[in-house]
């Protein structure tokens, strides 16, 4: 069973900096993509950034290219999102997520498992 636990979470002034991480255990790290998705209150889980296994890959949601950047080490079997020029609007339970799928770079519902979720504020 795959297990997810974020960390790094907490509360920022606007124009600041997060980093989050996530260890993985239970399968092999290096095999799978993992992404980071988030969630606002009332609002709908959305994805946020991947990574391919090999760490060549990367995507991001348009709401945070240029200020968030996606990373793994896969000796560490650990991912991390850091999070720059922080916005009120980045506020959100952010969550770590890894696929059931081997594709290098799958889709938002192909993530079918789920840390317990970090919280990140980000005040103005």
């Amino acid at each position: 069973q795959v297990h997810l636990v974020e960390s790094g979470g907490g509360l920022v002034q606007a124009g600041g900096s997060l980093r989050l991480s996530c260890a993985a255990s239970g399968r092999p790290f290096s095999v799978y993509a993992m992404g980071w998705f988030r969630q606002a209150p009332g609002k709908e889980r959305e994805f946020v950034a991947a990574i391919s296994r090999s760490g060549v890959n990367t995507g991001y949601s348009d709401s945070v290219k240029g200020r968030f950047s996606i990373s793994r080490d896969n000796a560490k079997n650990t991912v991390y999102l850091q999070m720059n020029s922080l916005k009120p609007e980045d506020t959100a339970v952010y969550y770590c997520a890894a696929p059931g799928t081997t594709a290098i770079m799958p889709m938002s519902y192909e993530y079918n498992y789920w840390g317990q979720g970090t919280q990140v504020t980000v005040s103005s």
